[in-house]
């Protein structure tokens, strides 16, 4: 293991006499290796934020990589600068699932063994009132409805074809906490049906887990590398998309053989409802 430190500078609200403290992201990551190797890897919202760190991390593990999403200059470039695979795949449309997997099941696809479900998002409503049907239905349809039926046409070609696999959700840490919006609602029934699928598939060799993170600086939460500071999360500052990438990476890797059914919260302790917390 090795640590390194990324010091980005952000201008704090103040007077012009207010220093500006630094806001360090120190991240660890585990030995350049081959960790992954010979792993073939879908990751669904592939070509940027946390799936395309995710993805980057995969790579440089020695992962085959398949990135997917609507975006198709966006998985273009993406693809050709990690040297991977894309494919062209919209999380709403879920009658396209079948197919999409007997391509990437074919003899000469992909032949993917672990199934990344990253792709989501989060209309940010102000409140309950302000929830719409199409906000409502569209978070519900890309977050939930379309993460669970990717995984079951994923999971159905894996036990057809009797071959061991692993899926893993990117859910948040919203699904840890009541919710007034559909986005943090996805996430909750995210946590419950990986667990609910990890106790299902167990038997046929296939591990289910979820990555729950903290805010993050993606285009997702508008946040980005020069701008980290954040006092609502323990550390002071937002994550960084490459601090859940490795964790993402090890879940799904060999390493991480005997965990399933498990939904790790990255977001250092912020959400746990303590009864002496403030």
């Amino acid at each position: 293991m090795y640590n390194f430190a990324r010091k980005i500078y952000h201008l704090l609200k103040g007077t012009k006499n207010t220093p500006v403290p630094p806001v360090i992201a120190q991240i660890s990551t585990m030995d350049a290796n081959q960790f992954l190797a010979g792993r073939n890897i879908m990751i669904t919202g592939g070509s940027k934020g946390l799936g395309l760190a995710i993805a980057n991390r995969c790579v440089s593990g020695g992962g085959n990589v398949l990135i997917c999403g609507r975006d198709i200059n966006a998985l273009e470039a993406a693809s050709k600068k990690m040297n991977c695979q894309w494919k062209v795949l919209d999380m709403l449309d879920v009658h396209s699932f079948a197919d999409v997997m007997e391509d990437v099941f074919s003899e000469d696809g992909f032949n993917a063994d672990t199934l990344v479900c990253n792709a989501g998002i989060s209309l940010h409503e102000a409140d309950f009132i302000d929830v719409t049907p199409e906000s409502f239905d569209k978070q519900i349809g890309t977050n939930l409805r379309g993460a669970f039926f990717i995984a079951q046409a994923f999971a159905k070609k894996l036990i057809q074809d009797n071959r061991p696999g692993c899926i893993l959700f990117v859910s948040s840490e919203t699904g840890e906490t009541p919710d007034l919006r559909p986005y943090g609602w996805t996430k909750a029934a995210t946590n419950s049906m990986v667990q609910g699928l990890a106790y299902r598939l167990t038997k046929n060799n296939i591990r289910v887990n979820a990555i729950a993170p903290g805010v993050t600086a993606t285009g997702m939460t508008g946040f980005g590398p020069e701008n980290l500071a954040y006092r609502d999360n323990p550390t002071g500052r937002v994550y960084v998309p490459e601090e859940m990438a490795e964790i993402a990476a090890f879940l799904i890797s060999d390493l991480a053989g005997p965990i399933s059914g498990q939904i790790i919260t990255c977001n250092n302790a912020k959400t746990i409802n303590a009864r002496w917390r403030k």
